[in-house]
């Protein structure tokens, strides 16, 4: 005989189904963003990692080389050729370190910020649209519930790339 009772095991299991739906819906917004940066990047002449690197620069940059690899979980060799690419495409540019004249740091330029802009703007104007449906107090949940998937997401790939 079961100690949980029918309206318990009810609510479980409805917790379990939206649980999974929304894991379900996380993976089909990893799919979609996943496509649409794809073709962002097709547009610009850059791979995948290449704009995932660009953004982390131009979000936390001025930034080392050997930082943006941890940053990625990537080899510094394969970050070396991520940062030749987007030097190339005047995505970025290499600087001393002010404060240590041997290191190099990598910092974002702003020149074809419009580009990328533009590339987005339906996203973005979709993603207005959405956030405008929702009250500041949901709002904030969900900038909770995202900050810390995301938190989760950075958590997994720290441990995959330390082993």
């Amino acid at each position: 005989m079961s100690s949980i009772s029918s309206t318990d095991q009810d609510a479980l299991r409805s917790r379990q189904r939206l649980t999974a739906a929304i894991k379900r819906a996380l993976r089909e917004v990893r799919i979609q963003l996943a496509l649409l940066n794809h073709h962002v990047g097709a547009r610009l002449d850059l791979n995948d990692v290449d704009l995932d690197c660009l953004d982390l620069i131009a979000r936390y940059g001025p930034l080392s080389p050997s930082a943006l690899a941890r940053r990625t979980g990537l080899h510094p060799a394969t970050m070396t050729g991520i940062l030749d690419r987007l030097e190339r495409g005047d995505w970025v540019a290499r600087d001393r370190d002010p404060s240590d004249r041997r290191a190099v740091v990598i910092r974002s330029l702003r020149g074809r910020t419009a580009e990328l802009v533009r590339l987005y703007s339906a996203m973005s104007t979709s993603m207005d649209q959405i956030c405008a449906s929702y009250g500041d107090t949901e709002l904030a949940l969900l900038a909770d519930f995202l900050r810390r998937v995301a938190d989760a997401g950075q958590s997994a790939t720290d441990e995959l790339a330390a082993n």
